[in-house]
This record gives structure tokens, sequence and C-alpha cells, in this order.
């Protein structure tokens, strides 16, 4: 696996800092893409800075964490071949994986507490994609085809 990259915005930051301590002690290289602070930050410039991250190939997975995990999903499903999924539960974080092959994680500070959130993001990483053919086709069905020319 390349290196997992994380991200947050101002809303997520502390929940962040949390889950980078986890994830060292968990033997897990990470980029902290920022941000390094409280101060106001736009979510959706940490999304497509880690999607993009993604899709060049620097990083297999990314975590990505604001208030809600909402903003953050939405930003980074903007960019082909990034799967990210907003979850609240560990359960719904290993469906993600498994059945929807997530390759980003969205958490939301102000939904989960930090115990919750190592949970979540442990029972991810634990989780591989299932290639049963029923999910490897839905995954294909994900990304748009090209516009006709």
């Amino acid at each position: 696996m390349t290196r997992l990259a994380i991200a947050s915005d101002h809303g997520g930051f502390k929940l962040k800092a949390a889950l980078c301590k986890a994830l060292d002690g968990w033997g897990v290289a990470i980029d902290d893409l920022g941000v390094d602070s409280t101060a106001s930050a736009d979510y959706p410039d940490y999304a497509h800075k880690l999607s993009s991250g993604i899709q060049q190939g620097r990083y297999s997975l990314g975590v990505l964490v604001c208030g809600t995990g909402i903003g953050m999903s939405i930003a980074a499903n903007k960019h082909p071949g990034v799967r990210a999924a907003a979850v609240s539960d560990p359960y719904s974080a290993r469906m993600s994986r498994e059945h929807n092959h997530a390759n980003v994680l969205c958490l939301g500070e102000r939904v989960v507490g930090e115990g919750l959130a190592l949970l979540i993001v442990r029972t991810w990483l634990d989780a591989a994609p299932d290639q049963d053919p029923r999910h490897l086709r839905r995954i294909d069905k994900l990304e748009l085809p090209d516009p006709p020319t």
C-alpha cells in the first residue's frame, strides 16, 4: 500500500490529530495534508488536495475529516476514481470498503466521538474490497462514461 493521506478543515482538526496519533501507533504511514490549526479553512480545498493525490497514485487510501464528513465526501467524489464514503458507524465503514471499494473515508468530528472514530478507521483499514463479480460490476457503473464527442 502506498501512504495513506489524511486532511481536515478546521471543524475536523482535533479529530484528525487524534487519528494521526492512532495511525502512527498502528504503523500506518501517513501524509498529513493539513489543516494545522482550528483557524477557519475551506473543506473543498483539502478534499481536492487529497483526492488529487489518490488520482495521481501517490495515495491508495485517504481519510478526510470535517464537521459532518458530508462536505468532504461531496467534494472528494467530484474526482474520477475517488470513491469517498461519509460514515458514522463501523458496519458502514466495512461495507464501504468491501462492497463499494471506497478509497476515501470521510468522518464528522461533530458527529462521532474520538473512540468511535478510531473504531471506524480501524474497521475500514482492516476491510478489503470484495472481488465478487456482482460488486465489481456495480463499481464499474459508478464512473460516468466519457461524453460523446
